[in-house]
């Protein structure tokens, strides 16, 4: 049951990545390449209906977290306080951008909550991404399970690399989602963003990977443990390289399905490197927090893991119907055909 949930708590943080990463990979890129009120509104548009509904699987997997490693919350939460509240802040903030920007009819409104949700977009991706380097890296836990550092320690060399990893990867996929959304002269940037942020992405994978082994020198145990656990890395390769051969404008939704599979051999690879730690003391390997000694008890594991299940599912059925009610371009009036 430990590892069920280990896996299930990955598979929820997956899906936020893929889902609200695409809503924020929009966000990066509305003010650089939709141009002009009406680019912009359709940019939006195509986000409109389903962004609240994606960050449901991060507060779920929050949520998730308290009942199943209450050691792994408690501990995170010291650790990450700081930055989980500019985080709570930032999301608001894209929250009430896309929700004002059309409250008032006036070019320095709508700019200002343009700017908003942009910025907010582009932080949002940066702090997760620097938040995952922390968890890949380790952290300094001490013998009581709680954090013993600073804010400025978080922010480190290898975390700012996994975060402009985590911009990279998100950007991408969302210039290709708006390839997949829209038409006319926003597709047709949005085409070239995606190529050019292709190389981007493709030169950061490899950078990060190589860094990771550097920061983490045992980052490849599971890997020589486990066959199975190379499909990550695969799925990974496999993602840029179908970035790559769907290039063109004829090849849009593929596009869009090669940066969910980049995301998914990421985060699938991260999960591996620290299993079956949750999060690795730097201070000495046996303060870790792990699947074992940082979880509930087993009927408490049991029971929430049932009740987990009901729930996700209950979220995916809604995400299915969402999806499948607005799939198709925008069109300017926030409707799809």
């Amino acid at each position: 049951m430990n590892v069920a949930w280990f896996w299930a708590l990955s598979a929820m943080l997956t899906a936020y990545a893929v889902l609200d990463g695409y809503d924020l990979g929009v966000g990066m890129l509305s003010l650089w390449v939709a141009r002009g009120e009406d680019q912009r509104r359709m940019a939006v548009n195509s986000i409109g209906p389903v962004w609240n509904g994606n960050e449901v699987w991060l507060l779920a997997a929050g949520g998730m977290l308290v009942v199943s490693f209450p050691r792994v919350y408690a501990s995170g939460f010291s650790g990450f306080y700081l930055a989980l509240m500019v985080l709570l802040w930032l999301l608001i903030l894209r929250g009430i951008s896309i929700e004002f920007r059309n409250q008032v009819a006036d070019p320095l409104w709508k700019s200002l909550w343009d700017a908003g949700f942009s910025v907010s977009s582009l932080l949002v991706a940066l702090l997760l991404g620097v938040a995952l380097g922390n968890v890949i890296q380790g952290l300094p836990i001490g013998p009581n399970g709680y954090f013993q550092g600073s804010f400025a320690l978080l922010l480190n060399p290898y975390s700012l690399l996994t975060g402009l990893l985590s911009v990279a990867v998100l950007a991408w996929h969302g210039a290709n989602y708006l390839r997949e959304k829209t038409e006319g002269s926003l597709l047709a940037k949005a085409v070239k963003w995606s190529r050019g942020l292709w190389w981007w992405t493709a030169a950061m994978v490899v950078v990060v990977t190589m860094a990771t082994f550097i920061f983490r020198p045992n980052a490849g145990r599971n890997f020589s443990a486990h066959a199975l656990a190379w499909a990550f890395p695969l799925l990974t390769l496999g993602g840029l390289l179908l970035g790559l051969a769907y290039r063109s404008e004829q090849r849009n939704d593929q596009a869009f399905y090669s940066s969910m599979l980049l995301i998914i051999g990421l985060m699938g690879s991260a999960m591996l490197t620290v299993f079956p730690n949750l999060l690795t003391s730097t201070v000495d390997s046996q303060y870790s927090l792990n699947i074992y000694n940082a979880a509930s008890s087993p009927l408490a594991l049991r029971a929430s893991f049932i009740a987990n299940i009901v729930g996700m599912a209950g979220v995916i059925v809604y995400s299915t119907y969402v999806h499948r009610t607005f799939r198709g371009k925008v069109r300017m009036d926030g409707g799809h055909y």
